[in-house]
Formats: structure tokens, C-alpha cells, sequence
């Protein structure tokens, strides 16, 4: 690794030099499974963005709405997600610059700022979902007010900070940690909730209404934009080049190879996790005639329904350890954009404080205003604004992993092509029909 690449490395993630030489270094790794476990990690960070608290509004919505029907959407997401995240890493390893900055490289001043203000409330719209899941969590482990656990999460900033001194490899080693426990408690919450497995298993088959039916359709973008989230993609390719792989060809296809298995795995686990979700909501609340479409409700009401105590219990521990979790990579990101974008270098605190607070001030007016039901629909909404923005990433990055002079014989095959122009016209598809019927209409499609 050349001294240029570890100084962007140290300015733009928050790495310092001697964390990445002395913690992620891979190059001296022998055997499949050491250089697997050495390379692991980034996938982990990313697979963070699947699962955070918004996913659960959409899918504990869209599970007690209609059933297990919005799984497929789930499914879909998910291959839209590993195919989009590979491509991101492909690009990061080989060009060496993040999808910020190679897209900056690529337009002029004007369009980088307007991408980087697009990007910023894409973040910000993430950063609203941890706060208000947090401080959800807060409210319903501790009797913590909604507005105090608000406040609460700004001292997220602090935590964030505190782990960056610790390395890089500290803050993916929680990560996963605080994966796991999700998995684990919602591994139990499923088997606990006894779905119908014929009805499961039909779920993941597609079908017309979800295009058809606007307020599915509405909840179906919610949990592609909570799925398939553009700061992820601006993430992926700055982390991967934590790794110190040899910067050769041989070098570049074995940390291509490595962090396809990485990232794969992740978001499997991400998968199994949001298909959980729904399948919980729908198991537990559909056809029972209670309104369940905020986290509240099916923390209040999924022990009762489900008849175990401590179901609600370790349903709330879970929608905490999912806020922690994501906080860390929405600021991470944060920070990428605006270094690759506008290149403007604060520091590291001050640019997490600002995210932080842009994301507060608006749950906390919300709460202040409609109380526990409207940061339900804020946090619906915020999903929403993820799946809008999420063109404005996804092209781009088609665009460059496509071209023959940027990437070399790292080229997108044909096949693959195919693939990542056919998922981003059906991204900008559907986005584009629920703007219009909003438009036309004026539904509350919430």
C-alpha cells in the first residue's frame, strides 16, 4: 500500500495509518480461512444498513397489513443488494477511489454538490430511523420518554468517536457481536410466533398487487429504500480499501473474491433477519384485526399474542442493539460523501455532530408535535426518501464498473450488465410511479 493510498485511507474513513497496517493487514496471510477472517468485516458494516430500525417499521407493517405476500419483495431486495454491494467493492479495490470520489471525477462542480446534498438526506433520513428506533428502544426497555431518549442518542457521537481510537477492527468485531444478538432474538421470536410455513414459503413467490395495490406498493418501496440503502454503496467502496491487499492483479482478484464472500454472507444473515421481521408481524398480527404498524404496538402486543413473557422483551433489546449498530456506519458514510464529493475535510466529531443533530431536530419536532405515532410515520417515510434517492447512486456505479477503460479486464460481464441495468430501471420504475400516483392522487399512502 502505497503512503498516498494510506493517507486518503487515514482522512477520509477515520483509519489511522498505523490501524491499518497493523490490524488489517492481509498480504502475509496464508491458507483460505486466514485470508477469509482477515478480509471479513467490511461486509459486516454494510449489512448493518439492512437491518436497522427501518426495516422493522416496513416489515412489521407490511407483515401485519398483508401477510407473508411482501417477502418476495424482501428476496428480490436482497439479490438487488449483493449484486449492487459486489459492484461496489469491485470498484473500490480496483480503481482505488470510493463511488463519491469517482463520481465526482466523472461531472462537473454543480452536479457533485447537488449528488452530495441528495446523498446528505438519504443519510439524514437514515440517521432519523437510528434516532427514533433508539430511542424507542429506550422507551419501552427503561419508561425513558421518547423526547429524552432522543436526546439520549446524540451521545452516540461520543461512543462513535471513543471506538475510531480503538481501530478500525474494534468497531467491525461489535458489529458482528451486536449482528448476532438480532439474529439470535429473532431466531427464537419466529419459532416462538408459529408460522403457517405453506403461506411462508408461497410468500417469496411474486405477485402482480404488489405492483398494483399503491398502499403495497408504498410499503414494498419502504423496504427496498430500507433494503437496498445508497449510502451503503458510497460505504463499500471506501472500506474495502482498508485491507491491505497487494495491489496487483493477482492482488486485486483475490480481495474481489474474498470480500464477495465476506459481503455475501453478511447479508444472507441480513436477509434471514428482515425476512424474520415480516414473517413475525405477519405470524403474530395479520388477520387479527389490531393496528399494528408501529414498533410500539408490536412490542405492547406480541407477548400477549404470542404467549411468552419475555418475547417483547428481547423484541426491544434487539430494535436497540439495530440503532447502535447502524449509527456507526451512517456517520462513517457521512463523511466519505463529503470528503469524495466536495472534498471539504472536518473533523471527525464536528462532521458526526452535524449528522447527528440534522437527523434529531426533526424527530424531536415530530415527537413533540404527533407523539409516538408520528415518528412511526416519519420513520416510514425516511424509508422512502432512501428508495427515491437510491438512483442517483445506483447509475452511477453501473455506469463506471461497466466501463472498459476505468475497469480493465475487471469489466462488468455481459450477464452481469444485464442484471445491474434491469434492477436499476426497476428501481427508477417504481419510484417514479409512486411520485406520480402521490402526485395525482394526494393518498396517504401511509
Amino acid at each position: 500500500m502505497s503512503n498516498e493510498k494510506n493517507g486518503w485511507l487515514r482522512e477520509s474513513s477515520g483509519v489511522s495509518l498505523e490501524e491499518v497496517n497493523s490490524t488489517i493487514d492481509v498480504r502475509n496471510k496464508k491458507g483460505f480461512w486466514r485470508k477469509l477472517l482477515a478480509f471479513a468485516g467490511p461486509g459486516s458494516l454494510v449489512a448493518v444498513g439492512y437491518v436497522d430500525p427501518g426495516n422493522w417499521a416496513t416489515s412489521i407493517a407490511g407483515g401485519a397489513r398483508f401477510g407473508y405476500l411482501l417477502l418476495s419483495v424482501i428476496l428480490i431486495s436482497n439479490l438487488i443488494a449483493v449484486l449492487l454491494q459486489s459492484l461496489s467493492a469491485k470498484l473500490g479495490i480496483v480503481t482505488g477511489k470510493d463511488l463519491a470520489q469517482a463520481t465526482s471525477a466523472s461531472v462537473g462542480k454543480k452536479m457533485s454538490i447537488f449528488l452530495w446534498i441528495i446523498t446528505e438526506l438519504a443519510i439524514i433520513a437514515t440517521d432519523l430511523a437510528e434516532v427514533i428506533g433508539s430511542a424507542i428502544a429506550l422507551n419501552l426497555l427503561f419508561g425513558i420518554p421518547l423526547l429524552a431518549g432522543i436526546a439520549i442518542t446524540t451521545l452516540d457521537v461520543l461512543l462513535l468517536l471513543y471506538l475510531q481510537r480503538k481501530g478500525f477492527r474494534i468497531i467491525e468485531s461489535i458489529v458482528i457481536v451486536l449482528m448476532a444478538t438480532i439474529f439470535i432474538v429473532f431466531v427464537f421470536e419466529v419459532i416462538s410466533s408459529k408460522p403457517e410455513v405453506s403461506a411462508l414459503f408461497a410468500g417469496f413467490v411474486p405477485r402482480t398487487e404488489i405492483i398494483t395495490d399503491p398502499s403495497m406498493l408504498f410499503i414494498a418501496l419502504g423496504i427496498l429504500g430500507a433494503t437496498v440503502m445508497p449510502h451503503n454503496l458510497y460505504l463499500h467502496s471506501s472500506i474495502v480499501q482498508t485491507r491491505n491487499y497487494e495491489r496487483t492483479l493477482k492482488g486485486k482478484k483475490e480481495a474481489i473474491k474474498f470480500s464477495l464472500i465476506d459481503s455475501g454472507f453478511s447479508l444472507t444473515v441480513a436477509f434471514l433477519i428482515n425476512s424474520a421481521i415480516l414473517i413475525l408481524g405477519a405470524a403474530a398480527f395479520y388477520g387479527t384485526k389490531l393496528d399494528v404498524t408501529e414498533i410500539e404496538a408490536a412490542y405492547n402486543l406480541l407477548s400477549p399474542t404470542l404467549g411468552v413473557g419475555i418475547a417483547s422483551t428481547l423484541f426491544a433489546v434487539a430494535l436497540l442493539a439495530s440503532g447502535q449498530n447502524s449509527t456507526i456506519t451512517g456517520t462513517i458514510s457521512g463523511q466519505i460523501v463529503m470528503e469524495g464529493f466536495i472534498n471539504l475535510r472536518i473533523t471527525p466529531w464536528m462532521r458526526r455532530l452535524i449528522t447527528r443533530l440534522l437527523a434529531v431536530i426533526p424527530a424531536f419536532i415530530v415527537t413533540w408535535i404527533a407523539g409516538s405515532k408520528g415518528t412511526g410515520e416519519l420513520l416510514l417515510w425516511s424509508q422512502v426518501i432512501l428508495s427515491l434517492a437510491l438512483p442517483f447512486a445506483v447509475v452511477p456505479l453501473v455506469k463506471f464498473t461497466s466501463d472498459k477503460k476505468k475497469m480493465g479486464e475487471f469489466v462488468n460481464s455481459l450477464p452481469i450488465k444485464i442484471l445491474a441495468w434491469t434492477s436499476t430501471v426497476v428501481i427508477i420504475i417504481l419510484n417514479v410511479f409512486l411520485i406520480g400516483y402521490i402526485v395525482v392522487t394526494g393518498h396517504d399512502l401511509g
